[in-house]
């Protein structure tokens, strides 16, 4: 087809006969002459097209969701990297990875998370939909992408209300009967061991497991454990009771050559794995009852009730404190007073090994 636009002669092609018929051709020229008609140039308009097609081609969903995660990987330590992957690779990219992400609309993405959700797995199809989420939202920012078509889907107003329940948490009075089994556990040694350093230290399992030899200086009884590798992105530092310090000298003769405090007795260039440690706590007994993660409550409760200082537990369990002051302040303070409350709980846990209840200690003023 031959036009004039801008006062130019310019030339359209449609497509080679017989792949278009003449009739295909004719509908392409009156849908041309259209564009002319509103004062545009179908010439620019057809290369418009192209080049959103060729864009589109290589911005899927998938492809800007690693490139999203590849930009986060910085903030995330590597167990937290492959969640959030497997989570999008098991339960989107399958069926919308790809797809050009403009082309995907709202409803097929509710459609996923809710599948996610029917499944029982209420608590990762809300992670799904805020990742999907900020894979739209950083896709905006970087041009990937015109519109944030994601905006209005509102985890609240998507996924069914629950009741929210608390980590199983074994409790003061079962200590003395779980103390001995954790003693006579025939297990692997490194779990046997990292559940009592979790038990003593108070922290996460995640710490636990991933715990560096370069992270422990024995003998000043403290480990850094980096910002990396907490969930506040914080360097915490966590007084080691003499009870901890014998665990980890205990350790040295099975680990000390390598990277990891507690490798996995399968693949000892990993840690051990995210469910090692509630598998033992199955095998002792206690499925369903008490998990790894409930010795943090239980060690809070402990110490609130034998009438520790609330603002050192919680320095002590890493958590975060609200008002930015009072946070800049903490995270110099009460070292003197935790290595104190380390050494008390770790004599507590002796006591009650023995079936014996430990009274607070005074404390100095």
């Amino acid at each position: 087809m031959k036009y004039r636009f801008g006062g130019k002669e310019k030339r359209l092609a449609f497509g080679v006969y017989p792949c278009v018929s003449l009739k295909a051709a004719r509908d392409k020229a009156a849908e041309a002459r259209k564009v002319l008609q509103a004062g545009g140039d179908p010439g620019l308009l057809r290369k418009a097209e192209k080049a959103r097609a060729a864009h589109e081609s290589v911005n899927t969903l998938e492809a800007v969701a690693s490139d999203w995660m590849k930009h986060q990987a910085a903030r995330w330590d590597v167990e937290t990297a492959g969640r959030i992957r497997a989570s999008l690779e098991n339960d989107i990219f399958k069926k919308l990875g790809s797809r050009p992400l403009a082309s995907i609309k709202p409803g097929e993405v509710m459609a996923a998370v809710k599948a996610i959700e029917k499944r029982g797995a209420s608590d990762q199809a809300g992670r799904v939909l805020q990742r999907v989420k900020a894979v739209y939202r950083w896709a905006v920012i970087h041009e990937r992408i015109d519109a944030n078509q994601m905006l209005d889907l509102v985890p609240s107003e998507i996924l069914q209300p629950r009741q929210v329940q608390h980590r199983a948490a074994m409790s003061d009075k079962e200590l003395p009967k779980f103390l001995p089994k954790l003693t006579a556990y025939d297990g692997d040694p490194s779990t046997a061991h990292a559940l009592r350093l979790l038990i003593l230290s108070a922290t996460r399992p995640g710490e636990t497991r991933g715990a560096r030899w370069a992270e422990f200086d024995l003998d000043a009884a403290v480990w850094t454990i980096p910002a990396e590798r907490m969930k506040m992105r914080n360097e915490h530092l966590v007084p080691l009771s003499s009870q901890a310090v014998d665990v980890l000298r205990t350790m040295q003769a099975l680990s000390g050559g390598r990277e990891l405090v507690f490798p996995s007795p399968s693949y000892p260039s990993k840690p051990l794995s995210e469910n090692t440690f509630n598998s033992a706590l199955a095998r002792m007994g206690y499925k369903n009852t008490a998990t790894a993660h409930g010795f943090r409550a239980l060690f809070s409760t402990v110490a609130n009730e034998c009438g520790w200082n609330p603002d050192v537990i919680e320095r002590q369990l890493a958590h975060k404190e609200a008002n930015e002051v009072r946070a800049a302040y903490h995270r110099s303070a009460y070292m003197e007073e935790r290595v104190r409350l380390m050494q008390w709980w770790a004599d507590y846990l002796d006591a009650r090994l023995s079936g014996k209840v430990l009274k607070m200690p005074q404390r100095a003023a």
